[in-house]
């Protein structure tokens, strides 16, 4: 995570120093800590400001916040400390009690290591340290004394090319997960990784294949979904779900066991509230907060977060990018209060609608089914809500319409599903949109005739997308654009059209 801040004061540092010597506290003792909600918000928590984090935690509403950062003081050391600030240990003394109070309220932390000044000064503990084993102990060290269950690797900078640190890493994450095994603990990964509007650059990739190899189970791939520095215009929230939509399908190609919805509960999501590293033309507001819960929610991802905690207030508006503020109009908490109802209200499956609703598919279960006449009365030869044959029964596609996953719609004389949350996006083109076969009048056409929509070279396509090209249909594998079907390997050649 890119931090735009001065050094800290040394003042600060004595401050929270002496605090937790004097409050002493340690993490409750126990077999094994108790993992975090399958779907949770995790805020980013800035561990060197000398703030409480139990006390922004019960101010904010926050129950789970992400402690930025780990790393070793100096380049070449396999001692950790927090902030790299030697007064600041991995032990109980350290941020022991604070956890204690958040975890009594019902919370829990995530430790993080790295970060965007560890990554480009080689104090990445993979980076910094050459020892595999060390840099395992080091893991097991934070999972055994804060008992947490969940372990954040942000990983930018330098250390996306430090092909030897990435291979480290990785290995010492498969020592700690078979160390974990054997004591019965539960230890999740996550890699916070930058992104583009489409999805990992390759460099992010790079890291992903090399867990892949190593035997590294990553159970969440966190995508920092600002600071693009592409100069273009963007509207943050979309940007989202386009990004993740291309990292659903970069996924699918590293984990091909996994199903689509065990593929989004892979993903999470990082913002930065307000305006971001690069300036205001990548403002996240309160409205995209708004749009990014329902999409998140309906998705079923398994974690938002943002960058970071002590940003969220509205102290500079019309600023730039701060770690105390977020540079827009908000009141204090804004984002925190508009993301917690996640962590409880993203448990809900995706394949349909949420259980507050009965299912678009058939009417409340107080009353009888549509599909066939009421038990009461004597079977008809047809039920009275049939249609037709061949008559459309989903109503017709709308593009200014969301629709959740599950929904049936009509376009083209064919049936199409959503596989997740959508807007906009045309059925036979975009991969959310699961084909259901015809439906309405049907002309025949001669094989090669072409009824999907024609591929355009300017138009971005997402995993699953499906088009046309010299009377072939054509499967995207993964996001692409301007690449022509039949001859980039991106595509997948489905056969002649209407064969």
């Amino acid at each position: 995570m890119q931090r735009i801040r001065s050094i800290v004061a040394a003042s600060a540092v004595a401050v929270v120093a002496a605090a937790s010597a004097f409050l002493m506290g340690t993490v409750p003792a126990q077999a094994a800590g108790t993992p975090l909600p399958s779907h949770v918000f995790t805020p980013y928590f800035e561990a060197w400001t000398g703030d409480s984090l139990s006390a922004l935690s019960q101010q904010s509403g926050a129950k789970y916040l992400t402690m930025a950062f780990v790393q070793t003081a100096s380049k070449g050391s396999c001692t950790a400390y927090w902030n790299g600030d030697s007064t600041m240990p991995i032990a109980n003394s350290t941020f022991g009690a604070d956890i204690a109070t958040v975890r009594a309220s019902g919370g829990d932390v995530v430790p993080s290591f790295g970060g965007y000044t560890a990554d480009n000064t080689g104090t990445e503990i993979a980076d910094s340290c050459t020892d595999v084993n060390a840099i395992a102990a080091v893991f097991q060290k934070v999972v055994t004394t804060y008992n947490v269950t969940r372990i954040d690797l942000d990983i930018e900078d330098n250390s996306l090319t430090n092909t030897a640190g990435i291979d480290r890493r990785n290995k010492a994450i498969k020592l700690t997960e078979d160390w974990a095994a054997a004591q019965g603990r539960t230890v999740q990964f996550v890699y916070t990784l930058p992104t583009t509007t489409h999805g990992l650059a390759d460099s992010g990739l790079a890291v992903l294949r090399s867990a892949v190899a190593n035997n590294a189970r990553i159970d969440i791939v966190n995508m920092m979904t600002f600071d693009y520095y592409d100069n273009q215009p963007h509207q943050m929230a979309n940007d989202t779900k386009t990004s993740a939509a291309g990292l659903h399908g970069q996924l699918t190609q590293l984990y091909p066991s996994k199903s689509p919805t065990q593929i989004w509960n892979m993903i999470g999501v990082t913002e930065m509230i307000g305006v971001d590293d690069f300036g205001p033309a990548e403002t996240f507001t309160t409205a995209d907060a708004t749009t990014v819960l329902n999409w998140a929610t309906a998705q079923g991802i398994a974690e938002v977060s943002f960058w970071a905690l002590q940003r969220d207030n509205g102290g500079c508006p019309g600023g730039t990018a701060n770690d105390n503020c977020s540079g827009i109009p908000q009141t204090t908490w804004q984002f925190s209060q508009t993301f917690a109802p996640f962590t409880s209200g993203g448990t809900t499956p995706t394949s349909g609608p949420p259980t507050s609703a009965p299912p678009t598919s058939q009417p409340p279960t107080s009353q009888p089914p549509t599909s066939r006449p009421p038990t009461s009365a004597p079977p008809t030869s047809r039920p009275p809500t049939s249609a037709p044959p061949n008559q459309c029964t989903a109503a017709a596609w709308n593009s200014a319409s969301v629709y959740n996953g599950g929904a049936l719609v009509s376009y083209a004389n064919r049936t199409w599903k959503a596989a997740w949350w959508t807007q906009g996006e045309t059925p036979g083109v975009a991969a959310v949109w699961q084909d259901q076969g015809a439906c309405g009048p049907q002309t025949s056409a001669p094989p090669g005739t072409c009824t999907v929509a024609a591929w355009v070279s300017t138009r971005a396509y997402n995993g699953g997308s499906i088009v046309s090209y010299n009377t072939h249909k054509y499967r995207a594998k993964w996001w692409t654009q301007g690449e022509t079907p039949g001859t980039a390997s991106v595509w997948e050649d489905q056969g002649v059209c209407n064969s």
